[in-house]
């Protein structure tokens, strides 16, 4: 008797436990994110621009939105059923899928048979397949702006603690993204406040890209005036004419004239001429053996 008034006990407490913590379960979907009036913000794949719905997979697994029910009317969970069928609605863990409200089912699966009305409440809802178990809702209260959503500041979160609801206006327009950035960068953050126009961005990253070129071109000539005296100096030890050339002043027909002197000494070619060997200047700009005189054949006489 003692130890089924024990059983009795536990069984009960899991009940209450289970029943007191079910209203404080996320779903596995979520309508995140509820655009009403929509003027100059996202666009659809027709280039037209409506209301939308996203609707997010709570889960760590793949879901599939077909054959699930989208509906605006309490009374009517059918309203727009999601096609079968189509590799789109297979939602992967933690993404989202957006339908347009726009009463154009024919244009594709995520254009839904109703538009919303932003001049009173509007209620949305996710039907299952059997188009009786409800999945999730969410009540839209009139007055929302144009280009403003309604939804949770984070995704798939829709109670607090205490088991109240956590919908509200967001401040950022989100489409099949996060409705919350995920650690933000703080001197971002601060620089969009301090610079809101870009200035001090700009200038920094000029500043950054002509300091970054005046270092490439010293480098560059440090390098080439390092490399010319390394040059100088092997060409230098290896005793070559063109060893003179790099510690003369001389032009290099000078040099050639010495160079061409120095072997016919060498080579002992010379006949009767002195073994002294002089150069003189040519005034003249010609030399006679390149005259035309000197080619043309000669009449006889």
């Amino acid at each position: 008797m003692r130890n089924y008034t024990i059983t009795l006990f536990l069984f009960t407490a899991v009940l209450l436990f289970s029943g007191c913590s079910s209203k404080l379960k996320n779903p596995a979907w979520i309508i995140n994110e509820v655009m009403v009036l929509n003027e100059s913000s996202y666009m659809d794949d027709y280039g037209q621009r409506n209301g939308w719905i996203e609707i997010y997979n709570n889960t760590a697994r793949t879901q599939d939105l077909g054959g699930r029910y989208l509906t605006n009317d309490p009374n009517n969970p059918k309203k727009y059923p999601i096609p079968r069928g189509d590799v789109l609605t297979r939602i992967p863990p933690h993404q989202h899928a957006l339908f347009w409200a726009d009463n154009e089912p024919f244009n594709g699966t995520f254009h839904v048979s109703f538009k919303l009305d932003p001049t009173k409440e509007n209620y949305i809802a996710l039907y299952d397949n059997d188009g009786k178990t409800l999945l999730d809702e969410i009540v839209i209260p009139a007055g929302i702006l144009a280009d403003q959503t309604y939804g949770y500041i984070q995704d798939g979160i829709k109670y607090d603690a205490e088991g109240n609801i956590l919908a509200t206006r967001l401040e950022r327009v989100t489409p099949s993204s996060n409705n919350a950035i995920l650690e933000e960068n703080p001197k971002v953050v601060n620089l969009q406040e301090t610079d809101a126009w870009g200035g001090m961005l700009t200038i920094t990253s000029m500043l950054v890209v002509f300091f970054a070129l005046i270092a490439l071109y010293l480098f560059f000539k440090l390098s080439g005036n390092i490399a010319k005296r390394m040059s100088e100096k092997k060409v230098a030890q290896s005793g070559t004419l063109s060893a003179v050339r790099s510690h003369t002043h001389l032009s290099g027909e000078v040099l050639a004239a010495i160079s061409a002197a120095i072997h016919e000494m060498r080579e002992d070619e010379h006949d009767l001429e002195s073994t002294i060997l002089t150069i003189q200047h040519v005034k003249r700009n010609y030399s006679p053996w390149s005259s035309k005189l000197q080619s043309l054949r000669q009449l006889p006489k």
